[in-house]
Formats: structure tokens, C-alpha cells, sequence
């Protein structure tokens, strides 16, 4: 087994997840099986009880594993299936040593973070590096693992000796380590500057650390006088020295990889078993990212949702309708409107703020109302699929398809959410959410869906199939007693869990294309493969939807 760690200096949030998932993607299009794992140094167990403003979206596995959206960039990048265990958290890490102090494993010994917690950190990474993660089953021989943070925090301290003892266990050839740094060019000069990576580099060697590739962020591409200063400063050769700047579309970041030899770098470094032969994969993705760059079209889709301060709370909703958008040769582009500002409230305390979210609304192709929990901005959610039925707009909702409230008129409807005393309960709390507790206590994970009707708009759209299998994350349901009322106003429950008791999909009659998932799809879809219910709302939002759907569900040729 081959390690390649990848760490970050300077700033978080600096593009080590996508250099992570590149790396990873260049060495599988050279025919190597490739796993990763990603290391958050916060205590949390998961990502399960944070919200969207803190770090970003909260990405769902197959196994119901609550992880950071790097594990999305990771699965869609190498079209891998990833569980909740290649999201290490120190969380995860105390509380099985915990567990095994009080098992009385250590026989008496003062259980301490250097050996105890370092060890369990080098075991979790060894065992989880040989679980296949493609679906022929085979073992990886490559895993990319990603340290979040910076190096110098206190909290990925025990992370970093961790490494610094295990790079020795592997021995030298089987680990390597790439550090992605900061090159900040400040407008008054123009200069390109290279101290902060000297000084994150200095760190990083003074904990045990030495980078084998320096990737420099950079806005513009490094200047070579740049790139021969960070080598003698940073001991490494001009050539282990990588830049990646600012690029049209993250498509291209494997490809700038390829293009300055960090493939043959690694297979050299690690003895990789790999011929270097035309790479098949790559030319997908330079196809991919030369199309994006092409496109004329545009399509545009207002996102009305709760977190839209942030695009990071929806980064795999954008990544959906981004692979869609492509699909049908269209530039997308995404208007996000907060929810609130919807509200009648906001006419009276802004009302150019609540004139221009209706504006954005108004001028749309398509609308998206993404899930989202808690009462704030409901109303506002609520004005938007209303507003959307009675104009025959286009429309798809998911995680919580509150939208029946504008279908139902019962004086009381509402959900238990927001209103437990509700007597016309529309959306209900399921049986197996603990209100006592909040971690993990949802409907989470892949679970299967089957289609009640030949003739709904989304079972076409999936291929026909009897039944889909996609991910949930959520903690309420329709109340299924009151389907006779939903299907008296034209709303069609076209899909099923497996006992047939939960309403899945819902659609309504006589409109272009109105779709309530209550799974979330935009956690499986990927570059090449479009999520189906987002590629209907993108086909329907281009005028394409009808013709697409006369021909068999296939596109005219490009």
C-alpha cells in the first residue's frame, strides 16, 4: 500500500480537498485502484450536528456516515464509494481509545496521546487504506489522505506525529507527502510572495514532516524565479515544485497536475507499478472542461434556501446542476435567494430586498428548493413552490417536501417541526427519530425507492427502472394518511419506500415539470453521470424536457 498525505499551510480552506481528489484522479486514470480518506482535527464525531455555516454542507455516504464535503469532492472526482470510516475525526479517534480504556485494554497503563491516541490514528488509517472502495471489490493500492486544517494548529498536532512515526512503519517508499501552500500577490506590488509558504514549510519540517511536492495556490501561474526561490528555501528541487493558479474550472486542476510530471514524480518516489500509456480518463476530463469553456447557452435556476450566504452549504446541489447543465450543453448559472427574504415580514422591515429576491425568482429558467431544517424561512420556501406551480415553472424539492401545505388547504396544516400541536399534522416526525438526542438520530443513508407508476416523468427520466436506490438525510416524512387528499389536487405519489408506506417521489399532473424527492440525489451524481431528477429540471428549465422524453430519453447529437 502506497500513502500519499496531503497537508495545508498558510489559510484553510485553500483547495487541499480538490488537489487531494485530483492527485487521486490522475494515478486511477493510470489504472490503479485509488481509496481516500479524509482527517478532521475538530471533536465532533461527525458532521451530522453542524450547520451548514460552519463547514460547508454535510455530505451523506451509502452507509449513512455523516462526513465533510471533501468526501463528496473524493467520490465524485474518482467515481468511488466511500463509508463513514474514511472520515477520521479526533472525535472518532478519543472516543475509541476511551472505549478501550474502560474495556481495560491497556492493562493498567496511563493511556496517553503519544503513544495511545498516535497509534490508534496510524491503526484506523492502515485498516481502512485495504477496503475496497470500486465496485469490482478489489483492494486499493494507493491511499490519498487528506489532513484538514492547517499545520501548526493544536488540534492536528496528535495527527501530525501520528504521520511523523508512521512515514518510518511504511518505510520511505511506500509514503510521501504533498503540501499545498498559499503564494499571496498583494495588489499594491503585483509581486508574487513566497515567505508564508517558507514559514509553513519551515513548520511542517520541524514537526518530522518533509514535503515531496509543494503545490503553490497562486491567482496567476508562478513566475520561474519564484519557483526556484521556494526550491532553495523549501529543499526541495524546482521540479517538486507545483503550481496551481486560479483556472476556469476544477476540471482542469487534474490535468495542470499532469501536464508538470506529478505522475511520473510519484511513480518514480514510490515505485509505482504503472506503464506510462495514453490515459484514457484524463482525455474525459480535458473534453469536460474544454465543453464548459465552450458553452454559449445559459440556463439559469434560483436556489431558494436557508444557508445561500455561504455556496459552500450547497456545494454538492451546485455540482448537480453543474453535471446537468453540461449534459445539455448549457452554462449555468445559479441564482441564490435567502428564503426569508421571500416573507411578507421582509416587505415591511426592506422591501428592496424582498422586491429583489422576488425579482431573481421571477426571472429565473428553474427553481430548486433544497431541504433544510428548523422553521426559519419556511414561509418563504413555501411562497416560492406556490409561486411556481401557478406559473408552470419548473420546479424540483427535496429533503423535505413541505410543499404539500399549498396542495392540501386544511386551515391547520402544517408539520410537526414547527408546530407539534398541529391537527392537521402534513409533514409528521418519523419513528425512528430521537427528539431526546440530535447526532445521527435521522433517516440517513442509501435506502430504496420503487416506482408506483409506468408512466411518472422521473421514472423515465432514471431509465425505466422499477426502482432507484439514493440517499436520505432527513428526520420527517408525509403523513401518509392524508395521500387521498394530496392525489384529489393532482399530486401523484409516484414512488415508495420498499414496505410502501413512506411517500418518496411526488409529481403533479398537468405541469412541466413539478418533482418532490424526499431522498437527496445530488449526493450520487457525477461528472459524466448527471443526477436524473436534476437533469429534468435542467432539461425542463432549457425547453428541452418533452422532446427529450419523445425520443426515448436521449439527446440530439452534439
Amino acid at each position: 500500500m502506497k500513502y500519499i498525505l496531503v497537508t495545508g499551510g498558510v489559510i484553510s480552506g485553500i483547495g487541499k480537498g480538490i488537489i487531494a481528489s485530483s492527485v487521486g484522479t490522475i494515478l486511477k486514470s493510470c489504472g490503479l485502484h485509488v481509496t481516500a480518506i479524509k482527517i478532521d482535527p475538530y471533536i465532533n464525531i461527525d458532521a451530522g450536528t453542524f450547520s451548514p455555516y460552519e463547514h460547508g454542507e454535510v455530505f451523506v455516504l451509502d452507509d449513512g456516515g455523516e462526513v465533510d464535503l471533501d468526501l463528496g469532492n473524493y467520490e465524485r472526482f474518482l467515481d468511488i464509494r466511500l463509508i463513514r470510516d474514511n472520515n477520521i475525526t479526533t472525535g472518532k479517534i478519543y472516543q475509541s481509545v476511551i472505549n478501550k480504556e474502560r474495556k481495560g485494554d491497556y492493562l493498567g497503563k496511563t493511556v496517553q496521546v503519544v503513544p495511545h491516541i498516535t497509534d490508534a490514528i496510524q491503526e484506523w488509517v492502515m485498516k481502512q487504506a485495504t477496503i475496497s472502495v470500486d465496485e469490482d471489490g478489489v483492494e486499493p493500492q494507493v491511499c490519498v489522505i487528506e489532513l484538514g486544517g492547517t499545520v501548526g494548529d493544536i488540534e492536528s498536532m496528535p495527527f501530525i506525529e501520528a504521520f511523523r512515526q508512521f512515514q518510518f512503519k511504511v518505510k520511505r517508499e511506500n509514503f510521501c507527502n504533498i503540501h499545498v501552500s498559499l503564494i499571496p500577490q498583494p495588489n499594491t506590488t503585483g509581486e508574487q510572495k513566497t515567505k508564508p509558504t517558507q514559514n509553513s514549510v519551515r513548520e511542517l519540517r520541524g514537526l518530522g514532516l518533509s514535503p515531496d511536492l509543494i503545490v503553490c495556490r497562486c491567482t496567476t501561474p508562478l513566475e520561474t524565479s519564484v519557483k526556484e526561490k521556494i526550491s532553495m528555501f523549501c529543499h526541495v528541487e524546482p521540479t517538486q515544485v507545483i503550481c496551481v493558479h486560479d483556472v476556469s474550472s476544477i476540471y482542469r486542476v487534474p490535468l495542470l497536475l499532469e501536464d508538470q510530471g506529478v505522475v511520473s514524480y510519484l511513480c518514480e518516489r514510490l515505485n509505482l507499478p504503472i506503464e506510462m500509456r495514453p490515459r484514457k480518463m484524463l482525455t474525459k476530463w480535458k473534453e469536460m472542461a474544454d465543453r464548459s469553456d465552450r458553452l454559449l447557452e445559459y440556463v439559469s435556476i434560483a436556489l431558494v434556501g436557508k444557508y445561500t450566504k455561504l455556496a459552500d452549504s450547497y456545494t454538492s446541489v451546485i455540482k448537480a446542476l453543474e453535471h446537468s447543465a453540461l449534459a445539455i450543453n448549457h452554462k449555468l448559472e445559479v441564482k441564490y435567494i435567502d428564503s426569508a427574504d421571500l416573507e411578507t415580514t421582509t416587505l415591511q422591515d426592506d422591501p428592496v430586498k424582498y422586491h429583489e429576491a422576488w425579482q431573481k425568482l421571477c426571472s429565473a429558467h428553474g427553481v430548486l428548493v433544497p431541504g433544510g431544517f428548523g422553521a426559519r424561512g419556511t414561509e418563504g420556501k413555501m411562497q416560492a413552490i406556490s409561486w411556481a406551480r401557478k406559473q408552470n415553472k419548473p420546479f424540483l424539492g427535496k429533503g423535505d417536501v413541505r410543499l404539500c401545505f399549498h396542495l392540501v388547504h386544511l386551515s391547520d396544516a402544517n408539520s410537526t417541526e414547527f408546530n407539534p400541536e398541529s391537527k392537521h399534522p402534513v409533514v409528521i416526525d418519523m419513528p425512528e427519530h430521537n427528539p431526546g438526542q440530535m447526532g445521527g438520530t435521522m433517516r440517513l443513508g442509501k435506502r430504496r425507492t420503487i416506482f408506483s407508476s409506468s408512466t411518472s416523468v422521473l421514472r423515465k427520466l432514471y431509465g425505466d427502472v422499477e426502482y432507484v436506490d439514493e440517499r436520505h438525510r432527513h428526520r420527517f416524512e408525509v403523513n401518509p394518511e392524508l395521500k387521498h387528499h394530496f392525489e384529489q389536487k393532482g399530486l401523484q405519489f409516484v414512488g415508495q419506500d420498499v414496505e410502501g408506506e413512506r411517500m418518496e417521489v411526488i409529481e403533479l399532473e398537468d405541469h412541466c415539470y413539478f418533482v418532490g424527492v424526499q431522498y437527496h440525489p445530488e449526493f450520487t451524481s457525477r461528472p459524466i453521470k448527471p443526477s436524473p431528477p436534476y437533469f429534468g429540471l435542467l432539461l425542463a428549465s432549457a425547453g428541452k424536457l418533452q422532446s427529450y422524453l419523445a425520443k426515448g430519453c436521449r439527446l440530439s447529437p452534439r
